[in-house]
């Protein structure tokens, strides 16, 4: 049954009077992304630049991320699940269309960003999962591979050999008969040694979120991830879940995720960020509220905090972009920094300031 008059009139007036709440659009071609999306940027601005589709151009661009096995925390070279398995998650979303796509846990394939967008393209669905994704994706013309690299691999086996019960006994590493100058086996290569033993101790999240507005006032994202480090097989975290890890509104503007997704899906993080600035918050501030939801939901627990890292990354629709962080950012120095995202507005991708809530200690 189709509306009545009376219906499209209160339909109207509330989009109208929603619509009224954000500043008067000044579309241009921009690109945004988490902060390992420099090349990522570069690559999408270029394209959307000579007319390309915005979801084509933030897919392309994430693709130099899930094919660089020196990027730890998204498709090729990412780090495995439990069982030594490399599990990858993506989504996508195209506000033109109003459509979106994900795959999660799915196996051997390096591109998932493209196979979320054939899902949203070729299917009626929007999410496929593990076994489901990988034959869909293969019937599309994916070939398999071997998502570990010698890398990641290496610290996978790092982390089986760091495991130990209550009397410090494992079962992986040498045994309690190897003599003693043997118990320090060399795994790999030496300067590869002591980044496995850090990432075995501290399992990191990563994850790259790309999002994107051209001169015409159209909007796509993305986000792709090989997710938490070591989890249980078959793990899924906010990075496919529409409304958590990506969400896209062609009428209000984009946000994204990279962190600890549990902690995001539990408030559909990229949703409340995008209905902040609905109801008229910039980006950064419709980023640092939802961060404060995750806050709220440890009770303020700043020993709990302590272990959840989380960014969130806006796009209005007028072109002004904020993001913002749990924490603040320690460089390599150990001094402190302000957290950053990376911004292309002019060809040249840059580093920008993100808010955040907390300093690290």
């Amino acid at each position: 049954m189709g509306m009545t008059r009376r219906q499209w009139f209160q339909f109207s007036t509330a989009a109208t009077a929603t619509s009224a709440l954000l500043p008067a659009a000044d579309p241009r071609n921009i690109v945004i992304s988490s902060s390992n999306g420099t090349n990522c940027c570069n690559l999408a601005w270029g394209l959307i630049q000579r007319g390309g589709d915005t979801l084509d151009a933030v897919v392309r661009g994430v693709n130099l991320n899930e094919l660089d096995p020196e990027d730890t925390s998204v498709g090729y070279g990412g780090l495995p699940n439990e069982d030594g398995v490399v599990e990858l998650d993506a989504s996508v979303m195209h506000g033109p269309t109003r459509r979106a796509g994900s795959v999660a846990s799915i196996p051997n394939i390096k591109t998932p960003s493209k196979v979320a967008k054939l899902v949203m393209e070729r299917s009626d669905h929007i999410m496929l999962v593990g076994k489901g994704a990988l034959e869909f994706a293969k019937r599309h013309g994916f070939q398999e591979e071997n998502l570990l690299t010698e890398k990641s691999r290496l610290a996978w086996l790092v982390w089986r050999e760091s495991l130990r019960d209550g009397k410090g006994k494992g079962n992986w590493g040498p045994g309690l008969s190897a003599p003693e100058k043997d118990k320090k086996s060399e795994l790999g290569r030496p300067e590869w040694i002591e980044w496995a033993q850090h990432v075995a101790r501290n399992p990191p999240t990563g994850t790259i979120n790309c999002l994107a507005l051209n001169a015409k006032g159209e909007m796509s994202g993305v986000t792709t991830t090989s997710g938490l480090a070591w989890k249980i097989a078959g793990r899924v975290g906010d990075s496919p879940i529409i409304g958590a890890g990506l969400y896209v509104d062609q009428d209000v503007g984009a946000a994204g995720s990279t962190g600890r997704g549990e902690e995001n899906i539990r408030i559909c993080g990229a949703h409340t960020v995008v209905e902040n600035m609905r109801r008229g918050m910039a980006p950064r501030e419709a980023c640092l509220d939802a961060l404060k939801r995750v806050v709220r939901n440890f009770s303020s627990d700043m020993a709990k905090l302590e272990q959840v890292g989380l960014y969130f990354y806006a796009l209005r629709k007028d072109g002004e972009h904020g993001a913002a962080s749990l924490w603040s950012r320690v460089d390599r120095e150990g001094k402190l920094q302000p957290a950053r995202y990376v911004v292309n507005d002019s060809g040249q991708s840059r580093f920008a300031e993100a808010g955040y809530l907390f300093e690290k200690k």
